[in-house]
């Protein structure tokens, strides 16, 4: 149920030989995304339970789900990124249907976060959850 985004870096991270490697194209990833633009960094957008500041702004247009996010470490930028690659782009309805922590294993993601990073990110997929299952 991957999207074609997601699966280019599944791809990739297959060509990567280690988790240096893997670590430094998911901050590549999160460097290459539009920063946030301050005016949507406010309480409403904000995740809590992650170890930075981290925001996601989603916006549900034609029943089609996306969303925009920062933080204030690389690597979490990097981990929004690769949220960004397994969201955007589905119809809303189906966003609460993905097995993101199945389609993040595929990455290998969990074996190599901290703890405070792996809550974190389970925060952001819970907030992208929750925006959608009140939008479907």
């Amino acid at each position: 149920m991957a999207t074609p985004a997601f699966e280019e870096i599944v791809e990739d991270f297959e060509f990567l030989d280690d988790w240096e490697d893997r670590y430094r194209h998911v901050i590549d990833q999160g460097k290459a995304m539009e920063p946030l633009d301050d005016a949507l960094k406010v309480p409403a957008t904000k995740v809590h339970g992650c170890a930075s500041q981290v925001w996601l702004h989603p916006v549900i247009d034609a029943g089609v789900f996306r969303f925009d996010g920062d933080s204030d470490a690389l690597i979490v930028r990097g981990l929004i990124a690769v949220l960004r690659s397994l969201y955007n782009g589905l119809p809303v309805g189906e966003v609460p249907k993905v097995d993101a922590g199945g389609e993040l294993a595929r990455l290998g993601l969990n074996d190599h976060l901290s703890a405070q990073r792996s809550n974190g990110l389970r925060s952001m997929i819970e907030r992208i959850r929750e925006v959608a299952r009140e939008n479907a």
